[in-house]
């Protein structure tokens, strides 16, 4: 029995038990924020046990894909509920699983009007986001791509800060846009499968074997590239991001950086690199020059920033920069960097959120000029913050660094010269990195600074979990190497087959 329809569903369906339970306790004396926070917990934590189901299940074939599930929904137009999971979607769901947990630990100060609303929109966020990483026919990938998209606008522009009306707008413009440019990619790969073999279906793994001109292959595979290059970000498609996550609720914000940003990295994979392969070599150059400008430009603009959100806003371009150059470099080492790179990018930079958000609800500013040295009023939190700082900057030892070798090492074998210019983004890294660590913990105590209070167990046993994977990951990759690596497109196809049969 797949459980693959429990992690899907089981998010929305306890949003709406948060909601409800939050409106039935209206005026009994109870707090509203701790009934939908004990029921997002809940939610949670079940779904941390179905994916360890999942987790342990063997491999069902050579292939690596450890799950399936198919349901015919519109039969008519060859659209089913179809969700396969292999190793790569197992661990970006693990990846979503753990900062949507810690996110929740973190909203009890934040989240105080309407918090059933919040959890409800905050955990329908996560069905998006597991659907994408799982749905295997396009339409209802396409589904869930958008169902991202308008739970979290309403969380920007409901709960952000003060110009979070603008910011949700410019969200919600890049990524509906972009998003219609791939549903015409899908309709147009849709139609061209029909007119040859004369089946209708969006069927991922059917669609995998339509033959294409080269002309046709290059504009279907840019419909789907800008959809996810938006998400991604890559520059110039990025102008939406600094924005959104500065103005962004903390929980938001984390969701944005570690996990909606993966699905660019995701979707490029599985989409553009393993349906079309030939259009994806052929544009590679184009795509890795997009990389190393993302790298450069994102670091720069770190390194002038006084807002410590807009800081770490800007280093994710750079370190996305790093997955774009790694997946367009033609070989598994790239792809594999690229992997750990997203992985390790979710883990440090999901966590610096997490700490930005925090310094803000205590000392009520996000400009390292107004707060000062931290490290004397709040140790655990400071401590948390330079270690996930140094692991930006790509300290070896730690997953960063892992993700971003792999990457140069990849392009060194294409191009010695873009790997130069992608190393001189980890210069600027080290840059932004510190100048964020010594002016926000190590800087001397602002005078007339008022007292604050430090990070509770609770919160700092979460970062420590977070610390632990990002050691791992850059200490002992290689499990995640293989375990990560997108399974082949024929495995399933015959099984396919199979479930549509009479």
């Amino acid at each position: 029995m797949s459980l693959l329809p429990a992690l899907v569903v089981l998010p929305v369906a306890g949003g709406v038990i948060a909601w409800l339970a939050d409106r039935l306790h209206v005026g009994t004396g109870v707090r509203m924020r701790s009934i939908s926070w004990f029921v997002s917990v809940v939610v949670l934590v079940l779904e941390t046990v179905l994916l360890v189901v999942e987790s342990l299940r063997p491999a069902l074939q050579a292939g690596g894909w450890r799950d399936h599930f198919f349901l015919p929904w519109i039969a008519q137009m060859g659209i089913a509920v179809r969700l396969d999971m292999d190793g790569l979607s197992l661990s970006l769901i693990w990846l979503s699983l753990l900062l949507c947990l810690a996110c929740v630990m973190f909203s009890t100060r934040q989240v105080t009007v309407s918090a059933g609303v919040f959890h409800f929109l905050f955990l329908s966020t996560l069905t998006g986001i597991i659907g994408t990483f799982l749905a295997t026919d396009l339409f209802l990938f396409f589904f869930f791509w958008e169902l991202m998209l308008v739970p979290m606008f309403v969380l920007i522009a409901q709960w952000g800060h003060e110009d979070r009306q603008r910011a949700a707008m410019k969200f919600f413009i890049f990524t509906q846009g972009s998003g219609l440019l791939m549903l015409l990619s899908i309709l147009g790969l849709v139609i061209i499968h029909y007119r040859q073999t004369g089946v209708l279906t969006f069927d991922y793994f059917a669609l995998a074997s339509t033959g294409l001109s080269p002309l046709g292959s290059m504009l279907l595979m840019l419909g789907f590239f800008v959809a996810f290059a938006v998400k991604l970000p890559v520059v110039p498609v990025h102008v939406w991001l600094p924005d959104a996550h500065t103005q962004a609720p903390t929980t938001a914000s984390v969701v944005l950086a570690g996990i909606l940003l993966k699905t660019g990295g995701y979707g490029m994979i599985r989409f553009d690199i393993m349906l079309f392969p030939d259009a994806t070599s052929r544009f590679a150059p184009v795509a890795m020059g997009l990389g190393i400008a993302g790298i450069l430009y994102g670091a720069w603009l770190s390194c002038e920033q006084d807002d410590i959100k807009r800081l770490i806003a800007y280093s994710s371009v750079s370190h996305m920069g790093f997955v774009l150059l790694g997946l367009f470099s033609g070989s598994w080492t790239g792809m594999q960097g690229a992997i750990i790179q997203m992985l390790a990018h979710g883990l440090s930079t999901g966590a610096l959120f997490l700490i930005a958000g925090s310094i803000q609800d205590r000392v009520h500013s996000r400009d390292m000029r107004m707060i000062g040295g931290l490290w004397a009023a709040m140790p655990r939190l400071s401590g948390a913050g330079v270690f996930f700082a140094v692991a930006s900057l790509g300290m070896p030892g730690l997953g960063n660094f892992a993700g971003e070798f792999l990457v140069l090492l990849a392009t060194w074998r294409v191009s010695p010269a873009m790997a130069v210019m992608a190393a001189a983004g980890l210069v600027l890294a080290a840059v932004y990195s510190l100048r964020l660590v010594n002016r926000v913990f190590l800087a001397p105590t602002r005078p007339g600074a008022q007292p604050v209070t430090d990070f509770p167990a609770r919160q700092m046993a979460l970062l420590g979990g977070i610390m632990v994977a990002v050691i791992v990951l850059g200490l002992y990759p290689r499990p995640f190497m293989t375990f990560a690596v997108p399974s082949a497109l024929s495995v399933t196809a015959a099984a396919s087959g199979e479930r549509r049969a009479p």
